[in-house]
């Protein structure tokens, strides 16, 4: 036997819905006569319950609607007021959803005196003891551990390989990697010129620091297939190149000489 779910519609209240004026007189009692406009609709939120919706002409609040719901209780003749609310419509200018403010802020936007705090359970961090100090050997971070929790020396905590991840693919991503623009059209790649500065640690093979002062990214770190027109190989073309001077000439001339011409 073939199972059929039947949906219900809730039929409106007869009442409930001829209470038009009822619910406007609710929304005069919130808001002035000028901030109502007209009668939009009529919803039947279930049994006996109704909500109409009347535009609101309040400056600023354009495509905004107030909702006003009633009720009818059983064997009840008289409608009754639940709620009057000011709600936005499909049009409605509405504030943007809210983001929390340290997922707001972008790098560049800390000003001198600013202090972000970092969460003790901040998954890029580990505790120095239990992880080491890269880019020590593991002999060493044995050590290392060693000392940290006997004497509390060094620091508290360091970059977790989550924490490394995230940086190497932020800044991969970003202005100095591959996919920049001025990496897309430079003559070369960092991997090739001569002022990329090799770093010590596991993201050594992968990033250096650019040591160019006449480039964009000096003093930064960028990726080994990034680059820029300032690469240490780059020369100009012949027809570029400056034109050279004449050979000097001796000038033998004296004032007698030229005085005869």
């Amino acid at each position: 036997m073939r199972d059929v779910t039947t949906t219900v519609r809730t039929k409106p209240d007869a009442t409930a819905l001829a209470a038009v004026e009822l619910a406007r007189a609710a929304v005069l009692d919130d808001a002035e006569a000028g901030d109502i406009g007209e009668h939009l609709d009529s919803v039947a939120e279930g049994e006996r319950v109704v909500t109409h919706l009347f535009a609101c002409t309040r400056t600023g609040y354009r495509g905004w609607r107030w909702s006003v719901t009633v009720a009818r209780a059983p064997r009840q003749k008289h409608v009754t007021v639940d709620e009057v609310v000011l709600v936005p419509g499909e049009d409605a200018i509405v504030a943007p959803p809210w983001v929390p403010y340290r997922e707001r802020i972008e790098p560049g936007d800390l000003s001198p005196g600013d202090l972000l705090p970092v969460a003790d359970d901040d998954p890029r961090l580990v505790p120095t003891y239990s992880f080491g100090d890269d880019p020590l050997d593991a002999d060493d971070k044995a050590q290392i551990r060693q000392v940290a929790q006997d004497l509390g020396l060094g620091r508290t905590r360091t970059l977790s390989l989550e924490g490394r991840d995230l940086a190497a693919q932020r800044w991969y991503d970003g202005d100095r990697g591959p996919s920049a623009p001025i990496a897309q059209a430079a003559p070369d790649s960092c991997t090739t010129c001569g002022f990329l500065m090799r770093i010590a640690g596991p993201l050594s093979e992968m990033f250096g620091v650019c040591a160019n002062g006449d480039a964009n990214d000096d003093g930064r770190i960028v990726s080994f297939d990034h680059g820029c027109g300032a690469h240490s190989e780059v020369r100009l073309a012949k027809k570029h190149e400056p034109v050279p001077l004449p050979e000097p000439a001796f000038d033998t001339l004296t004032p007698g000489d030229v005085e005869r011409f």
